[in-house]
Parts: C-alpha cells; sequence; structure tokens
C-alpha cells in the first residue's frame, strides 16, 4: 500500500471554532501522517509577520500567521507565502498533499512544494453573506490545479461535477457512538442546569452555528404557535445581528457548546429541528447536524433543504416543513416517536454506512490513486492575478 504524504489543510475555519467536517478527517488523517492545519490570518497592531504554532490532542499542528493590522493586501499575501513556504520547507517533507477547504487560500499557498491538491468543496461559500467578490476567481484556480475534488453532498456535487474530471461525493458522516451516547443519558432530563430551569413540557433543539442560513422568522412562529414547547438553541451567533433573533420566553439561546457536550445536551431535548431559510446560503447545503441529531436518538424536522430531502426525508427519517403551521404539527408527530424502537432501527440502518472513519479511508484511497502518479508539481499562482481578483 503506498504511504501517503505529510497533509497541509487550508482551512476558513478556526480549529477551535465548531467542531465540522474539518476536523473530523484531519484528525483522523492525523493518526497516520503529520498534518498542519493552517488557519486564515489574525491582524495585531504593529506585529511582525510570524506563524504562531501549537498542537492539538487530535495530533494536530495548527498554525496561524500573525500580521500587522496595517498591512496592504499585496503583503498580507506575500508575507504569509513567504512564512508558509519556509514552514513546509523545514516541517511538511517531500511534496505533502495540499488539501483546500477554502478557495481564498490559493493565493498564498506555497503550491510549488505541493504533491496531490484535493479541494473539500463542503459549502457554496460564494453564497454567504460577507463572501468575497474574488471568491469565484479563486475557486476557478483552484479548479484548475486541483488533482481531486471532493464535495460535502449531492447537491454541490451536481453544481461541480463538470467543473473538474475527478469529483467524488462525499458527504459529511457520523461519529456515531459520541452522539449515541445521548441515547444512554435520556432519562437524565434536567440533570444540567440550563434544562433544570426551563419550564416543563416538551423540548425542542438545534445545535450549530446560528447565522443567515437561520429562518428566524419561521422561529419565532412556530414559538408563537406552541408557547408551552421549549425551543433551545446551541451555538454562536455569527455574522447576523443577536437583536435579529426571536426574543420570546420559550426560545432559549445557549452560546457555543463544547463538542463534547453536545450528546449531554441533545438528551435533554425530544425532537431537533432545522429551521433553515431558502436562500442562495442553503442552495447547497448538507447539514452535518443532520446524523448526529438522528444518531442521538432524535425524531428530526426541517425544511425543505435539498439534500435533506434526498438523503432522509425521502426514506421517512425527518420530517420535512415549510410553514410554520406545517412545522409545529411535524414537531407534535414527532414527540410521540422519540423513543419508538421502529424508527430507532430504520435509523441505525442508514446511519451503518455514513461513519467518518469510511469517508475517511475513502478519501485517502482516492488520494493514493492520484499519488500514484507521481507529484504533481506546479507554478505559483502569479501574485498580481491574485490581487487584483481580491
Amino acid at each position: 500500500m503506498t504511504a501517503l504524504q505529510d497533509l497541509v489543510c487550508f482551512s476558513h475555519l478556526r480549529w477551535d471554532f465548531v467542531y465540522q467536517r474539518p476536523q473530523h478527517l484531519m484528525s483522523r488523517f492525523a493518526q497516520t501522517r503529520r498534518v498542519t492545519f493552517v488557519e486564515e490570518p489574525v491582524f495585531e497592531p504593529g506585529a511582525n509577520a510570524h506563524l504562531r504554532v501549537s498542537r492539538r490532542i487530535a495530533g494536530v499542528t495548527v498554525v496561524v500567521p500573525v500580521l500587522d493590522e496595517g498591512a496592504n493586501l499585496r503583503d498580507i499575501i506575500e508575507d504569509q507565502r513567504v512564512l508558509l513556504m519556509e514552514y513546509v520547507t523545514q516541517h511538511c517533507g517531500m511534496a505533502p498533499t495540499f488539501w483546500f477547504q477554502t478557495p481564498m487560500a490559493l493565493p498564498w499557498a506555497p503550491l510549488e512544494r505541493a504533491g496531490v491538491v484535493i479541494y473539500d468543496c463542503m459549502d457554496e461559500l460564494s453564497a454567504f453573506d460577507g463572501a468575497p467578490p474574488s471568491l469565484v476567481f479563486n475557486e476557478k484556480q483552484l479548479l484548475a490545479r486541483a488533482d481531486i475534488v471532493f464535495t460535502g453532498g449531492q447537491a454541490l456535487f451536481d453544481a461541480k461535477r463538470f467543473k473538474h474530471p475527478r469529483v467524488h461525493c462525499l458527504p459529511s458522516g457520523i461519529d456515531r457512538s459520541h452522539f449515541a451516547r445521548a441515547r444512554t443519558h435520556r432519562h437524565d432530563r434536567g440533570c444540567r442546569d440550563e434544562f433544570s430551569r426551563m419550564p416543563a413540557g416538551t423540548r425542542v433543539g438545534f445545535a450549530g452555528v446560528i447565522d443567515e442560513r437561520l429562518d428566524v422568522g419561521l422561529l419565532a412562529a412556530v414559538a408563537d404557535a406552541r408557547p408551552d414547547t421549549q425551543f433551545v438553541m446551541v451555538g454562536p451567533v455569527v455574522k447576523i445581528d443577536p437583536a435579529t433573533l426571536p426574543d420570546r420566553p420559550n426560545v432559549h439561546y445557549l452560546g457555543m457548546r463544547g463538542y463534547d457536550e453536545l450528546p449531554e445536551i441533545m438528551a435533554q431535548w425530544d425532537v431537533a429541528m432545522m429551521p433553515f431559510a431558502h436562500n442562495d446560503a442553503t442552495r447547497y447545503i448538507s447539514p452535518t447536524k443532520t446524523p448526529e441529531y438522528l444518531a442521538a436518538g432524535l425524531p428530526v424536522v426541517s425544511t425543505s433543504i435539498q439534500d435533506v430531502v434526498r438523503q432522509y426525508g425521502q426514506a421517512g427519517l425527518v420530517a420535512v416543513a415549510d410553514d410554520a403551521l406545517r412545522f409545529a404539527e411535524a414537531i407534535d408527530a414527532a414527540v410521540i416517536t422519540r423513543d419508538d424502537p421502529d424508527r430507532l432501527r430504520a435509523v441505525d440502518l442508514v446511519l451503518d454506512e455514513r461513519s467518518w472513519d469510511a469517508i475517511w479511508q475513502r478519501m485517502a484511497a482516492l488520494e493514493r490513486s492520484a499519488t500514484a502518479g507521481g507529484p504533481k508539481v506546479t507554478e505559483p499562482l502569479p501574485a498580481a492575478s491574485a490581487v487584483d481578483a481580491l
């Protein structure tokens, strides 16, 4: 079996932010090889450009470029290129695999040092609020350079499949044993302070980033329709004004919680929800939280997100509703099935095929197939074109 090279992952997500697809994959790759996780830069007044390097328990080395907050765009790109070229040359072996979670890292990634280049497209980032205009340009450049492209769902696969000759649909998986702990804690209701203070009754939960993908109007209307039901929102509020979130006595915002806490928190719920809006930011999403909720033993109610309907709605594993009345009625029906053994057996049959380990192994096999053709030596992206596009 071909040994895999060191791996350098360029991510738009911080390692210590919400535990998502990049963390699941890189922590597994780190079991058998050196993995460097390069975050986006941070800016400090008067800083001399340098790298902040630290290790995580998972065995991943996290690298953060620290730059002067007054630096101009050309210096931002050039300083990162120089720093990362030096780091990769000294610490990442010969021809490491470059793994891009974001096309925005392309201008400063030292591609001439790379072996296999992989683009793991987990979201259509250009559709998110505040996305830089250069993202589309950089993605075209990355697709031209990449040896392999992975997509985090079927909708993204459909959008990218004709833009590269080797596109593989590998939806996000599930750390099943982790979330299954919620089933064993099912009867420990009220054991956490934040839940013991809530009124008695049905609890409906959401865990994830609270941003422009949330349908705040739907959440407010459902909460109004079911005033005796408690709606629990777990996760950081990002890129939207917290003042726009529904302010109701039965809607509770618990903030960001650690990945290890989630099973115990989900054990306190009766139903999980995904009240996503229908907008550009949700057009291609394939929410990781869907299998996580199901592994926790929870019935799920979601709006009609394309990949959710395809993968889980059509199989009867997730209830789908788009207006407040039907969403509330779906919650009422879901409560009854919370501990239904037939529902849980059907869920487990589907989850058997969707583990993160299986996805990681499939990705590694595809990487090996690209490696067998020999390292790909490329020229760096011209700095002028990269800057002009930003």
